[in-house]
């Protein structure tokens, strides 16, 4: 059954339901079902519990010519986008990362105030305010309304729209090009790839570079971090198909670094071919290769996931029922989408966590799709001094377990379920 990694011709615009968003072949192989679920952003109001919460399938198939693992569209994106529910600055790590970020790109790309940065999904302005601060003139793309309008009220000029080839092309009319075109975890989150990377190319300047982040689905594979999968990611890259995707662009990757955010992620930059002038560095090859001696160059390396989550589900379940069992007090710490898929996926409600606590006043007072679990401000913990923290976003809780450091003041111990159920030193 195995395959090679074909990388084909991108599907014009408009792909056919149940078929490749990049290369338009039918998608027939299946890499993990995860059921009806809840919009795992879509956090409810008080007065919406007495309503019918709608349910989408949230099935994933690889597809057998190009490897793209993806889902289908069964949400329209105005519906995901129209409240959005998360802010980025909200995340003291990922501030951190966005400083970390503009320090190294103003100096490896000579950035000054003659040049222009574009970000694409710029949410509430947590990476542009750093280039703003070096006198570096910024404009950030953000189809939420409401978290654009946060970045507007940092002085951060905010194009409340879509990205693809049609905005790309009303900017450079408009004069508008990217020296540096940024897009942090936003490609698995766009339902037409191939409109979405051609508006890249359209609004990147001769000799601009691209900077994208997004989770690496072979980190996502060895570790069983199926907690990232919801409706509002469509696809899901391996190094070598995203190469794929982008040369097929007319613009080659001409750099990769391997990064511990999201439980694993890719930064990588490209250029255009034609007059591109950043050389081509050692890590692009070694990083294929690696991917290579794993098999995701095979189709048949995709097909036993499902399988391999049903295990996770069953060994957090049993690590659960023994705390509850043991009249264990249980709470968890984060509101995050990902906490939503695993919640719902494995049947965890309040019988097993009394309350999620949450820092942003955006989603306190609310209640977790599908689950109805209350979120509350971290301060309920004082209150109820629970036995065991769960920790829902757990690729940060470094940064969590120090937020709440002072529940090991009553014997208060934190956890995590994915990768595996374990509790934290």
């Amino acid at each position: 059954m195995a395959q090679p990694n074909t990388i084909a011709t991108p599907s014009p615009v408009g792909t056919a339901r149940g078929s490749c968003r990049f290369c338009g072949s039918p998608l027939t192989h299946t890499f993990v079902d995860l059921g009806a679920q809840p919009l795992a952003n879509r956090y409810l109001k008080p007065d919406e519990l007495g309503a019918m919460e709608p349910h989408y399938p949230l099935h994933l198939f690889v597809c057998g010519r190009c490897l793209l693992v993806q889902g289908e569209e069964v949400v329209s994106p105005d519906v995901v986008f129209s409240d959005y529910a998360y802010f980025s600055s909200y995340s003291e790590s990922w501030l951190a990362h966005a400083r970390a970020f503009v320090a190294m790109a103003v100096e490896r790309f000579a950035l000054t105030p003659s040049t222009r940065v574009v970000e694409v999904a710029s949410n509430d302005g947590y990476l542009l305010q750093y280039f703003v601060e070096r006198g570096i003139p910024v404009l950030g793309i953000e189809p939420a309304e409401n978290v654009a309008r946060v970045a507007e009220g940092r002085g951060i000029p905010t194009l409340v729209r879509f990205f693809g080839t049609e905005v790309a092309a009303d900017m450079v009319a408009g004069g508008t090009r990217a020296d540096l075109l940024i897009g942090n975890n936003v490609l698995a989150h766009v339902p037409n790839l191939n409109d979405f990377v051609g508006g890249m190319k359209i609004v990147l300047a001769p000799q601009g570079v691209i900077s994208l982040e997004f989770p690496h689905l072979m980190r996502l594979m060895d570790e069983g971090q199926f907690d990232t999968i919801y409706h509002e990611h469509f696809s899901y890259f391996s190094f070598g198909t995203v190469a794929g995707v982008f040369d097929r662009h007319g613009m080659p990757i001409f750099d990769v670094e391997e990064l511990p955010t999201h439980g694993g992620s890719l930064r990588i930059f490209a250029q255009h071919r034609e007059t591109g002038v950043q050389p081509r560095t050692p890590r692009v090859q070694e990083l294929l290769d690696r991917e290579r001696a794993a098999g995701l160059h095979e189709l048949d390396a995709y097909l036993d996931f499902g399988a391999r989550v049903k295990g996770v589900k069953r060994r957090l379940l049993t690590f659960l029922v023994g705390l509850k069992d043991a009249g264990t007090s249980i709470v968890a710490y984060g509101a995050a989408a990902k906490g939503n898929t695993l919640l719902n996926f494995c049947g965890i409600g309040p019988d097993f966590l009394d309350y999620v606590v949450d820092r942003s006043p955006h989603k306190q007072g609310r209640y977790l799709p599908g689950t109805r679990i209350p979120i509350v401000p971290p301060e309920r913990m004082r209150e109820t001094r629970p036995d065991v923290i769960v920790i829902l976003p757990w690729n940060l809780r470094t940064e969590i377990m120090a937020q709440a450091a002072y529940a090991r003041e009553w014997g208060g111990r934190f956890a995590v379920l994915i990768p595996q159920p374990q509790m934290l030193p």
